[in-house]
């Protein structure tokens, strides 16, 4: 799928337009945010709304089961199943925000490829590791959001024949 990504994107380069936009995008949410997610309603997230709408859900835990029948025999999805899948999807989402990013870098598919594995594979890893000491890491999403325009801004900039070169990027990522 990166590959026919890549050839279409080699092809149709315009394409790069609207992942930078999405970058820049993303970026300027990063740097509006006020920071008060902590105390956010998950029933209001997408992915959760999303899976929702896949499966009946029930409003209570069946100690650890996926699964559980309700007061009128139905067999309805836990939240613990809910919790799993939009753990999952978040994690397809992620690796799919990240292919614009790359682009910004690189067209070259195995590069492309193999950071986009490297960042799923390396993901939930590194998620115990940023939540644990993300009270210490006060400016992360300000620098990702930095990084995301700068891509975003790069990808515009080669569009007007303005290229900066890689060594360049990888230096400010």
């Amino acid at each position: 799928m990166i590959l026919a990504g890549t050839q279409l994107i080699q092809k149709f380069e315009p394409l790069l337009i609207g992942f930078a936009v999405i970058l820049l995008y993303s970026s300027y949410g990063l740097l509006t945010n006020s920071g008060d997610d902590d105390d956010e309603n998950l029933s209001d997230n997408v992915i959760v709304k999303f899976c929702k709408k896949l499966l009946p859900v029930s409003e209570s835990y069946d100690g650890n089961n996926f699964f559980t029948t309700d007061s009128t025999g139905v067999r309805v999805a836990t939240p613990l199943l809910l919790t799993l899948a939009v753990v999952e999807l978040s994690d397809v989402v992620f690796a799919v925000d990240s292919i614009p990013a790359v682009f910004g870098v690189t067209l070259g598919p195995f590069i492309v490829y193999s950071s986009n594995m490297f960042a799923i594979l390396s993901l939930r890893s590194l998620y115990a590791f940023v939540s644990t000491v993300m009270t210490e890491l006060r400016f992360l999403d300000k620098a990702v959001a930095v990084v995301l325009a700068f891509i975003g801004v790069k990808m515009l900039l080669e569009f007007a024949d303005i290229n900066i070169p890689t060594n360049v990027s990888l230096l400010v990522v």
